[in-house]
C-alpha cells in the first residue's frame, strides 16, 4: 500500500538518535528543513537545523501544539513519563512515534491515551542513511500510519514492520549492533598492532574491510556463511583463525543479546 510523504515531522529530543533522524530526513531529501519542528532543552543540538530553516519550539508544550503529521519522541526511556505527562492531552488523536527502548505499547497507551502510537527501534547508522529500524504499531494506528512511518525510516536505511514481541530482540541485536561492530573493529585493530602493524594504518584497513564485506553481502544477497567458506582455503590461515575465533564470537553474541534483553526488561520496569 502506498502512502504520501508527510508534510511535516516533529522531533521531541534531538540528541544522538533524535538528531540523526532529523538530519537524515533532510539529507535524504525526504523533507526540507523547513518541514521539521524541533525541541530540545539544549539548543546546541538543533542550532544547525534551525540555521537551515527548521522551526525550533521554545518548549515541549509548544511543539506538541504544532501542526505536524508525525511526532517522534526521542527521549530516554527513564524520563519519557515525565516528559509526556504535561503534553499528553495535546497529543490526542495524533500520530506519535516512540524510540524509547523498553517502553512497550501498553505503557505508551497508558501515558498517551487516544494517541495513535507506533514503536520503532532504530540504530545509529541512520545518521549516514544506512541504519536499520524495526516498527511495531499500537492498536490505534491505522495501516496508513504504519506505512507512513515505514516510508520515513526507509529513507534512513532498512525498515521492517514486526510484532512488538519481536521488537526487544531486534533492539538487543540490531540497535545495539553498531557498538558490537565498533568493538570488533577496535579489537581486530588492537590485534594487528600487537602483531606489529601501525595503529592508524591497521584501523583504516580493518574499517575498509568491514565496509567492503557489508556492501558485498547487501548487494549480492549472499549468506554470510557462504561468504566465509568462499574466502577460507582448506588448511589455510583463515581456517586456522576461524577455528579459534568462531566459538568465542558466538558465545559473546549470545551473552550480549541476553544481557541487552535483560536490561531492556529492567528499563520496562522503571529500573
Amino acid at each position: 500500500m502506498g502512502c504520501d510523504t508527510p508534510r511535516s515531522v516533529g522531533v521531541l529530543g534531538c540528541g544522538s538518535m533524535g538528531g540523526a533522524i532529523a538530519r537524515g530526513l533532510v539529507q535524504s531529501q525526504t523533507l526540507e528543513a523547513s518541514q521539521l519542528a524541533l525541541f530540545d532543552p539544549d539548543y546546541s543540538c538543533v542550532r544547525d537545523l534551525a540555521e537551515l530553516g527548521a522551526w525550533v519550539a521554545e518548549s515541549a508544550e509548544e511543539l506538541a501544539k504544532g501542526e505536524w503529521d508525525v511526532l517522534v519522541l526521542a527521549v530516554k526511556p527513564q524520563i519519557l513519563p515525565d516528559v509526556v505527562a504535561p503534553i499528553a492531552g495535546l497529543l490526542a488523536h495524533k500520530l506519535v512515534v516512540s524510540i524509547a527502548a523498553g517502553v512497550n505499547l501498553h505503557t505508551l497507551e497508558n501515558l498517551l491515551p487516544d494517541v495513535r502510537t507506533v514503536r520503532v527501534m532504530p540504530n545509529l547508522p541512520i545518521q549516514v542513511r544506512s541504519g536499520a529500524t524495526a516498527i511495531a504499531p499500537g492498536p490505534l494506528a491505522a495501516e496508513e500510519d504504519v506505512q507512513l512511518v515505514r516510508k520515513l525510516f526507509c529513507s534512513l536505511g532498512s525498515a521492517q514492520v514486526m510484532r512488538e514481541d519481536q521488537l526487544d530482540a531486534e533492539g538487543a541485536v540490531v540497535s545495539c549492533g553498531p557498538a558490537y561492530v565498533a568493538l570488533f573493529i577496535d579489537a581486530l585493530t588492537r590485534a594487528g598492532v600487537r602483531a606489529g602493524l601501525p595503529a592508524a594504518v591497521c584501523r583504516d584497513m580493518v574499517e575498509a574491510t568491514v565496509l567492503g564485506v557489508a556492501q558485498t553481502l547487501l548487494e549480492s544477497g549472499e549468506h554470510p556463511r557462504s561468504y566465509m567458506e568462499r574466502v577460507t582455503s582448506p588448511g589455510g590461515t583463515t581456517a586456522a583463525a576461524l577455528y579459534q575465533m568462531e566459538p568465542l564470537v558466538m558465545e559473546a553474541a549470545y551473552a550480549a543479546t541476553d544481557a541487552a534483553l535483560a536490561r531492556t526488561q529492567e528499563l520496562a520496569g522503571g529500573k
